[in-house]
């Protein structure tokens, strides 16, 4: 059981044994408490692992205010939030790994290949399972990959979610091993979150071609410096779906990153191209069907021979393909702010609030 962090100078357990994590109720970002727990010890086929950085997600701050309802998931009293990680094994009761190797975690536990099922979702990190926001947690040896040498642990902690999610929004049709490099395709991002921005990192480097969305000129700017060939202003091109036509020559996007859900889904129809792929990722401006016309989704999708597909991230051997895609090009995470294990609460709220461009990553240990 936790202990409230605010006591635990009262209690006799020593640091040698106990660990320091942050807790939810499900019941508010200012409700999220810094705690302490005996530390854990891993059993046959597991490993225990040092946490030594943690990428934050929009998910997380979902499940800490009691809004991630959207899965069925039995929900939990207390629990740690977060999932994706990078740490270094301490004791390895399997094979597969030793002490000292750096990894990062899968985020449903049991997805190890193929189509996701659903015992699966009851595997997933930061909710149903507990999460990662701790200084130690037990894995089961199957559930973990390295780490590329060249990445730092704040930039191997932002892989998990947001890069394995863009990795198949882009290649979740193509065979294991042949990732696409069509120069003939254009991909479209919305927003400059971390899926946003590791797919446009991804599409970069196979050579496609990319339109990135946002609000901010500044953040278009950041987009364009590190691949976006257009940025569009939904702001101040309301219409934004008629200029992703006129830059593809009416042609369209042949894969679109469906961030906004309810208010950016009509005009994702309308701007993908004939047999294009629109995937079902984000709902940043609400999850309730909203168009005003009542058009049904079949319509829409017949218009132009579209797919739409919904992404729960993937399963460990494409992150595993994906590692390698990111080794060749030595893509770097996009990081933008880095808090101390006992700021993750200011991490959230700063995630929450939709400025930041990129990844928020919360660094455990030194």
């Amino acid at each position: 059981m936790a202990i409230d962090y605010a006591i635990s100078s009262t209690t006799k357990m020593t640091t040698a044994t106990t660990i320091k994590q942050w807790t939810t109720a499900q019941d508010g970002l200012d409700n999220l408490r810094l705690t302490q727990a005996e530390k854990p010890t891993a059993g046959a086929g597991e490993v225990l692992v040092k946490i030594n950085a943690v990428a934050l997600n929009y998910r997380d701050t979902e499940v800490v205010m009691g809004l991630y309802g959207h899965h069925a998931s039995v929900k939990q009293e207390e629990i740690v939030p977060g999932s994706d990680i990078c740490g270094t094994i301490e004791t390895s009761n399997s094979s597969r790994w030793k002490p000292g190797q750096r990894v990062m975690a899968i985020f449903n536990q049991t997805h190890l290949t193929g189509q996701i099922k659903a015992k699966d979702m009851s595997s997933g990190l930061g909710l149903p399972l507990p999460g990662c926001l701790t200084e130690y947690r037990v894995f089961p040896a199957e559930g973990l990959v390295e780490v590329p040498s060249y990445l730092s642990n704040e930039e191997a902690a932002c892989l998990p979610i947001a890069s394995v999610t863009a990795w198949m929004a882009i290649n979740g049709f193509q065979p294991l091993g042949h990732p696409s490099h069509s120069k003939d395709e254009t991909v479209l991002l919305q927003g400059t979150g971390g899926v946003a921005i590791a797919g446009l990192q991804i599409a970069h480097a196979a050579g496609m071609k990319t339109i990135i969305t946002s609000s901010s000129d500044e953040k278009l700017e950041k987009a364009e410096a590190i691949g976006a060939d257009h940025g569009i202003n939904y702001k101040s091109t309301p219409n934004w779906d008629q200029e992703v036509l006129r830059l593809t020559s009416n042609e369209g996007a042949e894969i679109v990153f469906e961030n906004g859900g309810a208010q950016t889904l009509r005009q994702s129809f309308e701007c993908v191209a004939f047999g294009g792929l629109i995937n079902c990722i984000g709902y940043l401006s609400g999850k309730e069907d909203l168009l005003q016309d009542r058009t049904h989704t079949n319509v829409l999708a017949l218009k132009r021979n579209v797919t739409l597909k919904g992404i729960l991230n993937g399963p460990r051997d494409r992150f595993e393909e994906m590692v390698g895609f990111y080794e060749e090009h030595e893509i770097r995470p996009v990081i933008d702010r880095v808090v101390r294990f006992e700021e993750a609460k200011d991490g959230l709220k700063y995630l929450f609030s939709g400025g930041h461009f990129g990844k928020v990553v919360v660094k455990v240990a030194e």
